[in-house]
């Protein structure tokens, strides 16, 4: 068998070898009374993988030209036009077809072995259980008596949780609203999908910091939009980067994650966001700012939004529950101009008819009772003491050979390893060793970084986890 792959092209190996015998069967180059070759055979006669070839007989054979069976080999459908064999549909091809795009691969790996409970996680983005509130919150599902309305709430969500909402914006957070001017979400994923769907066009160039969560995001290139990166130091992104780059993109939208921002957990300094609003102003560029951190504060002192000092309405503030109080509860928030809230809940309502009622009246209650406070006191410390056990361990194990800024808040510890390492060895490295973290290129174009994510493992496991990663350093560099 004459053929090789062009490994030039785009084009998946898979499938070119599926065109390949697909169009030997059209002109007779492979005879309907004999069979294929195995898929071992034909692997090493093609010098492929063998899951390549496994690919291309499953491309073949959703699309009826091919017959597998076991005992008697690979044959060529005796029904290959179709006249009474029910095909099964190309599912490969409807994959690789839609327009909303999958995560890179490291993501879906890194989000697959996370569910390896054996695994020492530094990777997941979220708290731990038992830094929940869950007596609290099953205290408000045990005693409720009634429970409300089950039907299709308003489109924006529930009122009583909106007036809530905007109650506690201003005494948590220093930013004065109104219920109308805010739009319940699944939490702030949904939110910013909203925002990029429904306020952006293919060709929009956006702004967005480099590292940040919203590089990992393929949202942004699903929906056609360019993205352009604002690296920081120690104060944040700067404000002159920012007019260079709108020069030259015309830039649409700005992506900030100001108060501990993910994953370098640096906030804005305030002289920068005054800035920043002044040149979203003069511009007429608005600025989507994603806030779960600012109530993780370690020093006591409030780290308000950049929204509370808007005073134009250049802001769209995006925040939630999940790293406050609890991931599966699904409660985020938008506040902005009441026609932009308009537009997201029309789009919102086309998704899902609105946002379940019953996680809303949980959230309402909880964010109304006295519990929350406590609650939120009792987490900031528990953070803070994760915090300064993987600062502790890092000093312990790897002492000269990374460099980080410490986080004064937040749940994101940002990682530079000094010496050179092999990204994808270290990882490998890593998962062999029993433990996960975030590579530094699935959050921004320098692969020299990990993130740590120091919410999901109490201090002992945290402590264990930097040991092992230690060591995997070492063994990579073998």
């Amino acid at each position: 068998m004459e053929w090789k792959p062009d490994r030039q092209i785009k084009k998946a190996i898979y499938k070119q070898l599926a065109e390949f015998i697909e169009n030997g069967i059209a002109d007779g180059s492979f005879l309907l009374d004999k069979p294929l070759p195995s898929e071992r055979t034909l692997a090493k006669l093609l010098e492929l993988n063998r899951s390549t070839v496994v690919a291309a007989y499953d491309e073949l054979e959703s699309n009826g030209l091919i017959e597998r069976k076991r005992g008697s080999g690979t044959t060529i459908s005796k029904d290959i036009w179709g006249i009474t064999k029910k095909r099964v549909p190309s599912w490969n091809r409807y994959i690789e077809a839609g327009s909303f795009l999958p995560n890179v691969p490291v993501m879906q790996r890194i989000r697959k072995e996370m569910v390896d409970h054996h695994l020492i996680n530094l990777a997941s983005g979220e708290l731990s259980e038992d830094l929940f509130p869950l007596k609290s919150l099953r205290e408000i599902t045990s005693d409720r008596s009634y429970i409300g309305s089950l039907g299709y709430d308003h489109p924006q969500g529930s009122e009583v949780l909106r007036k809530t909402i905007a109650h506690h914006m201003e005494e948590f957070r220093g930013l004065h609203t109104n219920p109308s001017s805010i739009l319940i979400t699944s939490g702030a994923q949904q939110a910013l999908h909203l925002i990029i769907q429904c306020l952006l066009k293919p060709g929009d160039a956006v702004a967005i910091e480099d590292p940040s969560y919203h590089y990992s995001l393929p949202l942004f290139e699903s929906a056609g939009v360019k993205s352009y990166f604002l690296t920081a130091d120690e104060n944040g992104i700067k404000p002159d980067d920012l007019i260079s780059l709108h020069r030259k993109h015309r830039i649409r939208m700005i992506f900030l994650n100001p108060a501990f921002q993910k994953p370098t957990g640096i906030s804005l300094s305030q002289k920068r966001r005054k800035e920043i609003l002044e040149i979203s102003s003069l511009y007429g560029i608005p600025v989507v700012e994603d806030d779960p951190y600012s109530l993780t504060s370690f020093s006591g002192k409030p780290v308000f939004p950049l929204k509370s000092m808007d005073e134009n309405g250049n802001v769209l503030y995006i925040s939630s529950l999940s790293k406050i109080v609890a991931s599966g509860l699904r409660i985020g928030w938008i506040i902005g101009p009441k026609p932009v809230i308009e537009r997201l809940s029309d789009a919102k309502q086309q998704v899902d008819f609105g946002h379940s009622s019953y996680s809303q009246w949980i959230a309402n209650d909880f964010l109304e009772s006295p519990s929350f406070a406590s609650h939120l006191n009792h987490l900031i410390k528990q953070l803070e003491s994760r915090r300064n056990q993987i600062i502790e361990s890092l000093d312990t194990y790897l002492k000269g050979e990374v460099e980080f800024i410490i986080p004064n808040g937040g749940i994101h510890l940002w990682c530079k390893i000094k010496n050179e390492v092999n990204e994808n060895r270290l990882l490998e490295e890593s998962l062999k060793n029993g433990v996960i973290y975030a590579p530094g290129s699935t959050m921004g174009s320098n692969s020299h970084y990990v993130r740590f994510t120091y919410a999901k493992e109490k201090e002992t496991n945290i402590e264990e986890g930097i040991r092992r990663f230690a060591e995997a350093i070492k063994s990579s560099r073998e």
